[in-house]
């Protein structure tokens, strides 16, 4: 007998989609500012960025029932 080969959708998975294709350009984005300012470290430094790529992620990664 053959394994099914329907793929398992795990949160990590959906998590790692949604950072890569639906969040693309918020994640884009912090990945810029945490790169233009890594050298000089600063709590906060790229605040708003992460704060829209976590809402971007969150709002991706709500159930749905």
């Amino acid at each position: 007998m053959q394994p099914q080969t329907s793929p398992i959708v795990t949160p990590l998975r959906r998590l790692a989609l949604h950072s890569t294709s639906t969040c693309s350009a918020q994640a884009s984005a912090y990945g810029k500012c945490i790169l233009s300012t890594y050298t000089d470290v600063k709590k906060d430094a790229c605040k708003e960025e992460f704060a829209k790529f976590g809402a971007c992620l969150r709002e991706a990664m709500k159930r749905k029932w």
